[in-house]
């Protein structure tokens, strides 16, 4: 059992972080034993590029790209229109499958699935089904953002805790895993937080569906947000140890290359993180090689490992 709800919660008002990110990796020591630190290469993809009329080859080229940068996973999302509708989904997936039998479809989000069984008038866990029939192998969980509704959501189209919690729950059901993640710093309070980690807590010990958890911080969808102060690299490291503490049932925790860049990454290896996000889906300031991934997990003294979607380890380096 993880800590307590009021010892996480005095560990936010803590400023002992060395403290914590000691405690936090003497988790991370006990669920990860062979001292390795795992990193993916997987690619984002845009799925409108299939649906404006020129056929799946736009989608088919980026998956070459992918495969050829050593890449195993592709993650499709995008926004839910009239013509992406479930069987238009589900002829993409089988002709990606069919082309690209090894690839890892970890695509879709708790919110498209919510849109297209509004769309089709049909139950999430049909869609869910049939998808995954198609070819659908995961769900990313980045879309909840913080999971409780009192929260403003800052994406376009929002989902409710209840839903988002369905969705994940209805997948696990019938053995798709997914992953979680907290988008935190964006006017939430600390209770907040506490209750979208309570919240995982609690749908991991039903299900044990969940085979990651990642916390980003927020970034504004434009460059200059009057009063907005992006959370620091404390504040970071601090909320992944607390979230390796609070999250003990789940069996991964990201340190996020993605939104934190090399340095706070490598730092982050000892807070708790046993992961270190993709390799592709870092971009600007923050984009780095494979090989400079490799060298900062060893140079924080772990050993590097490709992983596939699920966690599983495919190249030790």
């Amino acid at each position: 059992m993880g800590i307590t709800r009021q010892e996480a919660l005095d560990c936010f008002h803590s400023d002992d972080l060395i403290g914590l990110g000691m405690e936090a990796d003497a988790i991370r020591r006990r669920l990860h034993p062979e001292g390795v630190v795992s990193y993916s290469i997987d690619g984002r993809i845009d799925y409108q590029k299939a649906a404006n009329g020129s056929g799946y080859q736009p989608v088919f080229a980026e998956i070459e790209t992918i495969l050829a940068k050593g890449g195993t996973t592709a993650t499709l999302q995008g926004k839910i229109t009239p013509a992406t509708t479930v069987a238009w989904f589900a002829a993409l997936f089988c002709a990606i499958k069919q082309r690209f039998p090894a690839l890892w479809l970890h695509s879709l989000s708790a919110t498209e699935i919510i849109s297209l069984a509004h769309q089709s008038r049909s139950t999430a866990p049909k869609v869910l089904a049939q998808l995954h029939e198609a070819g659908l192998d995961s769900i990313p969980g980045n879309d909840a953002g913080i999971l409780d509704d009192s929260v403003e959501q800052n994406t376009e189209t929002p989902i409710t805790a209840k839903d988002w919690l369905a969705i994940h729950r209805a997948a696990h059901a019938i053995g798709i895993q997914t992953t979680a993640a907290m988008v935190f710093g964006s006017g939430e309070t600390i209770e907040h937080r506490l209750n979208h980690l309570e919240t995982l807590r609690s749908l991991q010990e039903e299900t044990g569906g969940f085979c990651s958890f990642a916390p980003w911080s927020f970034t504004p969808p434009t460059a200059s947000v009057p009063g907005f102060e992006e959370p620091t690299a404390v504040e970071y490291l601090k909320t992944l140890a607390i979230s390796r503490l609070y999250l003990d049932n789940i069996e991964n925790i990201q340190s996020s290359l993605e939104t934190q860049g090399l340095k706070v990454l490598q730092v982050g290896l000892r807070f708790g993180g046993n992961d270190a996000g993709s390799v592709l889906q870092a971009h600007g300031p923050n984009a780095a090689t494979e090989e400079q991934v490799r060298q900062v997990i060893r140079d924080a003294g772990f050993r590097p490992v490709q992983r596939d979607a699920l966690y599983r380890t495919m190249f030790l380096n």
